[in-house]
């Protein structure tokens, strides 16, 4: 088994950003994402998309520290305690018994701790209850609310977290189209005060509407930069074919000297893969056309 790959010494993240150096990710020593190389500046808004299955959770989970890498580094040039996380609404339990008031004042623990009253904070909480609909509903048992409403209960909880950082895994799954659009208002007004938003998202409408920047990814990148220029037909049907040819029993690669680092095209849309030279200069970024994902297991 090699060893996983280091950064080179004193290589950092810029402040407030994330920087990805050959990053791989995954379960049991099976890949979900490799290979991926580049910088999320401070202040994005990045969509991460792709077919199901392609990476998007676990890319976000990596970020977040929920899993470590199998291969490469995540740089963070914020402290892990400034990104927020929303994962998946079907990973939580919303049988338990809590009020929407607890499960959204959960926001405040890392800076109040767990076990401190809410005294003088309560008003704090109503008031990012109010900001997303939901004044009045403090008193609700979460598990009486709709998905929708169960979905600003925990952006009110993103807001008291007061995150440099903010990790959104498909937040726009299942529910209504008003709360939709109340929830991207409230993302747009993070990006606009200066905060770093990665949402991953299924709906290529909304990402062409209100996400700037996106990387494609079918458990390897595909595209990085503008999304006009990653998601175009040619790129969905890359990310299509790479999905299907992917063979989940295969383990880490073995990096050679073509697998160096490189960063996302933040112009044209074209993110420079880890392998053949000749593909970053006459297409979208290269990543393994094989018939199956078979390079070497470091297993």
């Amino acid at each position: 088994m090699s060893a996983p790959l280091q950064p080179p010494p004193g290589l950092q993240a810029p402040p407030g950003a994330i920087r990805l150096v050959g990053l791989t990710l995954g379960y049991d020593r099976h890949p979900a994402v490799h290979h991926l190389d580049g910088t999320i500046p401070a202040g994005d808004m990045l969509a991460v998309v792709g077919p199901n299955g392609a990476g998007k959770s676990t890319l976000l989970k990596g970020l977040v520290g929920e899993i470590p890498c199998l291969d490469g580094a995540i740089l963070r040039g914020v402290p892990r305690a400034a990104l927020a996380y929303l994962p998946q609404a079907d990973e939580i339990d919303r049988s338990f018994p809590i009020s929407v008031l607890d499960l959204a004042s959960m926001g405040l623990w890392r800076r109040a701790g767990a076990w401190r009253s809410l005294g003088r904070s309560r008003g704090t909480v109503l008031d990012a209850l109010g900001a997303v609909g939901l004044a009045g509903f403090e008193g609700r048992a979460i598990g009486t609310l709709s998905g929708g409403q169960f979905q600003r209960v925990l952006f009110a909880r993103l807001i008291l977290q007061d995150a440099a950082v903010i990790l959104l895994d498909e937040p726009f799954t299942g529910i209504d189209a008003r709360t939709v659009d109340d929830l991207v208002g409230l993302i747009g007004r993070w990006h606009a005060q200066g905060r770093t938003v990665v949402a991953a998202l299924h709906d290529f409408a909304q990402v062409r509407a209100h996400f700037p920047r996106t990387l494609l990814i079918a458990r390897e990148p595909v595209a990085w930069g503008a999304t006009a220029s990653v998601l175009t037909p040619q790129n969905l049907a890359r990310a299509a074919r790479l999905s299907e040819a992917w063979d989940e029993t295969a383990g880490v690669c073995e990096r050679g000297h073509d697998h160096a680092p490189a960063q996302p095209d933040h112009g044209h849309g074209r993110s420079q893969g880890h392998d053949h030279a000749h593909d970053h200069a006459h297409g979208p970024v290269h990543a393994h056309d094989h018939a199956s994902h078979r390079h070497g297991s470091a297993a």
